[in-house]
């Protein structure tokens, strides 16, 4: 956390004022940087390599959506309130943090009280006693217009991807299964927003939806890409490391489809840093999972505050277009011209949390190397915030200006930074603390014969480069 606010990755929202409001962070310079540049690895490893279609839809939906989706009656979370000076807590985190045990977050009300009063369990700010339980939904409401007419903010952002699904499959001469993708803000009104980018009210979210015919799940001709993929399965408290091929084999995946995209998403995340020895593929029990998926599994990430989840991999059946039709009274069926049968299809998605991703990464990446007394981001070179430092050894002689002349070259196409303040040691313990993997020298030997001192990150070890071989250099560990 230190880090992140002392070197621009991120911090609270309106932290000058003093009614500030918990669960809202904005991303500095730097961590500006690594997200986008995380983003456009989703794009990459994932969009483009598949073929996803993907959109960018509107944050504030009319209520007749979430009437549709469920998120009106549904999206609640339990809370508690302190019957002597009104402190609310969210009831499940509540017990678990007091008691150690773990409670469903759907647990009735009525279940919830029983706990309460059996452990005994009193406000932690003024020990007074709880009301009954509650149930608290986490919609930010909106008003449209003069006549001030309900709407919401979205939740997540999959919503906007089902509503627009006719149009998008049509105009784009959709063929099934279909990946549509949407990057974007959600927004969850959290009782207990924590952990800086961990659970945020105001959050990036990166979601997958493939629509699929129920019929054809294992005619995925695709999936021998992936087949040898190893995963990580934590199936009823048990651990299978097994391929892609073997899940499906073994009866822990249900299908190609579902192992396809699981796989495809387990590929990404060995891209960017996180030790994948520390992640795994969590299937929910019955009391976890929606009441409409048949298959979910959360893809979790072993940190410093430990396991979080970044990916929810859910398969919805029809649930949402069969909601989306009987509301909106529209028929959403379509042909599957691979067999020229009508079908309602059934939804796979991946559910991504941005921040909570770089949460991880920032975590997986942090490293104190205690014999050199410096603090190292070991970021791979794709998401690193800066790919090279540029640095004057001293200001004079002309090393200045050719410092100065090599980063105008590189600035645009390579994400560098220029700097000539302070000790070159100091400059480089600056450069490893963002992450940037090299750091680029010019001295005195560069006036000589052209060549640079570039130093390695992780190793701290150097080696001279031709001033005409710096790009070779750069392209061939970028």
């Amino acid at each position: 956390m230190k880090l992140a606010l002392e070197r621009g990755f991120y911090f609270p929202s309106c932290e000058i004022y003093a009614d500030a409001h918990a669960g809202f962070w904005e991303y500095g310079p730097t961590g500006n940087n690594l997200k986008n540049k995380f983003i456009e690895l989703w794009r990459r490893e994932l969009l483009r390599r598949d073929d996803m279609i993907e959109i960018d839809g509107s944050q504030i939906m009319s209520k007749s959506v979430f009437v549709a989706s469920g998120h009106l009656d549904n999206f609640t979370d339990p809370i508690i309130k302190c019957k002597k000076c009104g402190a609310t807590f969210r009831a499940d985190r509540f017990i678990t943090e007091k008691t150690g045990k773990e409670i469903p977050e759907l647990l009735s009300g009525n279940e919830i009280d029983k706990i309460i009063n059996e452990y005994k369990l009193r406000c932690t700010r003024c020990s007074g006693s709880f009301h009954e339980s509650e149930r608290f939904n986490m919609m930010f409401k909106v008003e449209i217009g003069p006549s001030k007419e309900e709407a919401y903010l979205r939740p997540e952002t999959c919503q906007t991807i089902f509503v627009g699904f006719p149009r998008i499959f049509k105009t784009m001469r959709g063929r099934l299964p279909l990946a549509v993708a949407q990057l974007g803000k959600s927004f969850r009104n959290e009782i207990a927003p924590r952990q800086s980018l961990f659970r945020l009210r105001e959050f990036y979210q990166a979601e997958i939806e493939v629509f699929c015919n129920p019929n054809r799940l294992n005619e995925l001709p695709k999936f021998d890409q992936v087949k040898d993929t190893p995963l990580l399965l934590s199936i009823k408290n048990s651990s299978h490391s097994v391929n892609a091929e073997d899940a499906i084999r073994k009866g822990y995946l249900p299908n190609k489809l579902v192992a396809y995209y699981i796989s495809l998403l387990s590929l990404f995340y060995s891209k960017t840093g996180i030790n994948m020895e520390r992640t795994r593929f969590r299937q929910l029990s019955d009391e976890e999972k929606a009441f409409y998926a048949s298959t979910a599994f959360d893809f979790e990430v072993e940190t410093s505050i430990g396991w979080i989840e970044l990916v929810a991999c859910n398969y919805r059946s029809d649930y949402d277009l069969k909601r989306h039709g009987e509301i909106s009274k529209q028929n959403l069926h379509v042909i599957d011209p691979s067999d020229n049968t009508k079908v309602l299809p059934h939804l796979f998605e991946l559910s991504m949390g941005i921040d909570r991703s770089i949460y991880s990464i920032l975590d997986h990446s942090y490293y104190e190397d205690t014999e050199a007394e410096r603090v190292v981001l070991k970021l791979v070179p794709q998401l690193a915030p800066v790919l090279v430092g540029v640095f004057p050894l001293v200001t004079k002689d002309g090393l200045r200006e050719k410092a100065q002349n090599i980063y105008s070259e590189l600035k645009l196409d390579y994400s560098a930074f220029y700097d000539e303040s302070g000790s070159i040691g100091r400059r480089y313990r600056r450069l490893e603390e963002i992450g940037a993997p090299f750091a680029l020298t010019v001295d005195n030997q560069t006036m000589k014969d052209d060549t640079v001192t570039i130093r390695y990150r992780d190793t701290m070890l150097q080696e001279r480069v031709k001033v005409s071989e710096i790009s070779v250099f750069l392209d061939a560990n970028k």
